[in-house]
């Protein structure tokens, strides 16, 4: 094949999309049988919950609250602000593609096209690898820190039993109990989505009891001069801090990767996305108002602040607590991490993308088992012999992308279709806000003195001014079910402060996105366009959504 026609197919192939079916309720291919629908609105809110709140609400908060003081609870407002926006869009899509498993990859396949849909999925699917080690590492440490409350084991256990052996070569390390509990959970998820949803609840809800009793226990020690001044280091603190806080919300998202899985998924998805975060978000700021309320914020611990803040009250139980709700949390986060893993494998195996093994489905227990073990395996190695936290400060970058794009999809997708000759005008508009998101992000974080800030005014107005052209410029129709409020401004201002935060994160985060993206590239160019059919028959579609059923 000359060069010339290389290139040719693959623009072709690149700019495929995924379409959407019209008719008839559901088309199930050969090859075997689907997901099974077993889970109601409160499942999916309990899922939520799961992979966002995990050990981070009993550290992250106090880690805050050390530079941002009492306005920590500003900051945690913020941060949860921005995520209901994004949640917003999440559940417009959620509504209106309700009904297949793959989230940010099947939104962005089907609002744009192939390589962005892979693109998506390659960064996602890192964070989730990288991200799931970590958890499983240190859940294997808090469990390990459980035992050694009993006398005669403390200090008898290795290290490279459940904290981690001493590195070597600087980035290997071993762990044997991670591993053990990865094994545990890929089980319970091979089995069935009813065993790890009853799994998920039982952890969820001890979890939230939990949280809940510390807010309760905390509110009967608090001194309300602890409180002033409010924000001790100015309001640039405070941002800084929502900048921090927004990823202690991450993990909604989770819930759309569920919609195979859902009884009524265009009802269900929109309740369970936005109803778990305005829980995580509840439950966060009640945790900051009651640790900045306790203790002076100059006075917090920096490893655990929130059990320091409780033991110097003399409530050492409060502690212990702290510790099986730590273990809760982190439970969830991987269970539900795991879960959401295998279901992005799963649509792309369906899709082509990946070779068909990831898309069999188990024909009794209706999971994607190959899916699932190939994902505990990742995990397992990850887990067991690398310190993944050497890798902790390139993560956060899937998330914001895939963030981005999906705001990007819910404006795509509005658009009217007689508008064409309209829509690079519209796509040129969204690439433009999220070029000043990063560049002011870049000024924000960078900056030295005060004059700096003037300098922020100017992306700032070029990103109204494309926001002001979307919403001018451009027709939206309206669809049924789910709609994000106030589109195109939400998902304008959705994509300008997650690229914000991108300018953020450390800077070898910016050269993942660039070489990840780069080889994600290549291993499409050489096997995702010659293997994926986005209409093959194997794919199961559902090209009406069920009915809602009064119960």
């Amino acid at each position: 094949m000359s060069g010339s026609s290389f290139l040719s197919q693959f623009a072709s192939s690149a700019l495929r999309t995924k379409p959407l079916g019209k008719s008839s309720d559901v088309l199930r291919s050969n090859s075997g049988q689907g997901l099974v629908r077993r889970l109601g609105p409160f499942d999916l809110v309990l899922l939520g919950i799961g992979a966002s709140i995990g050990a981070g609400i009993f550290v992250v908060t106090g880690t805050v609250a050390r530079d941002a003081g009492p306005g920590v609870t500003i900051s945690f407002l913020l941060a949860g602000a921005s995520c209901v926006l994004n949640a917003l869009c999440y559940a417009e899509l959620a509504s209106r593609i309700p009904a297949v498993v793959g989230g940010a990859y099947l939104y962005s396949y089907t609002a744009f096209n192939e390589l962005t849909a892979f693109l998506v999925f390659t960064h996602m699917m890192l964070d989730y690898h990288i991200g799931a080690a970590s958890i499983a590492r240190s859940l294997a440490s808090y469990v390990i820190n459980i035992f050694e409350l009993i006398p005669s084991v403390k200090d008898n256990i290795p290290n490279w039993v459940g904290h981690g052996s001493d590195d070597i070569f600087g980035f290997i390390s071993i762990n044997l109990l991670a591993p053990i509990l990865l094994v545990i959970l890929t089980i319970i998820l091979c089995r069935g989505v009813g065993e790890s949803t009853l799994v998920n609840t039982i952890m969820t809800i001890t979890k939230v009891i939990i949280v809940l009793v510390v807010i309760i226990v905390g509110a009967f020690e608090v001194d309300a001069s602890n409180w002033s001044p409010f924000a001790p280091n100015g309001f640039k603190s405070m941002l800084t801090g929502a900048t921090v806080a927004y990823f202690a919300y991450v993990g909604f998202d989770a819930v759309a990767n569920s919609a195979e899985e859902s009884k009524s998924p265009q009802r269900d998805l929109p309740i369970g996305i936005i109803g778990s975060l305005l829980v995580c978000v509840v439950l966060y700021i009640g945790v900051c108002l009651v640790i900045t309320g306790m203790l002076p914020y100059n006075l917090l611990g920096e490893d655990a602040p929130l059990a320091e803040a409780f033991k110097s009250k003399g409530l050492n139980f409060v502690s212990v607590l702290i510790s099986i709700g730590a273990i809760a949390g982190l439970t969830t986060t991987l269970l539900v991490g795991l879960y959401v893993q295998s279901r992005l494998y799963l649509g792309l195996g369906r899709d082509g993308l990946l070779p068909a093994v990831f898309a069999k489905v188990h024909p009794t227990r209706h999971t994607p088992v190959y899916s699932q073990i190939w994902v505990g395996i990742v995990a397992f190695i990850l887990a067991g012999l690398l310190n993944v936290s050497v890798l902790s400060h390139i993560l956060s970058v899937g998330s914001l992308a895939g963030y981005s794009v999906v705001a990007a999809c819910v404006m795509k997708l509005r658009w009217d279709d007689s508008q064409v000759s309209k829509r690079t005008e519209g796509i040129t508009c969204i690439i433009v806000i999220a070029c000043c998101g990063f560049v002011a992000g870049i000024l924000y974080r960078y900056s030295v003195s005060s004059l700096v800030y003037i300098f922020l005014v100017l992306p700032v107005a070029i990103a109204i001014f494309a926001a002001a052209a979307l919403q001018f410029r451009q027709v939206y129709r309206d669809l049924p079910g789910f709609s994000c409020p106030w589109v195109p401004i939400v998902p304008a201002v959705c994509i300008f402060f997650n690229i914000f935060l991108f300018a953020q994160l450390h800077y070898e985060a910016w050269v993942r996105f660039v070489v990840l993206s780069i080889v994600a590239v290549f291993v499409y160019a050489f096997y995702g366009q010659y293997n994926a059919n986005p209409a093959s028959d194997d794919t199961i579609y559902y090209h009406r959504v069920p009915e809602v059923v009064a119960e």
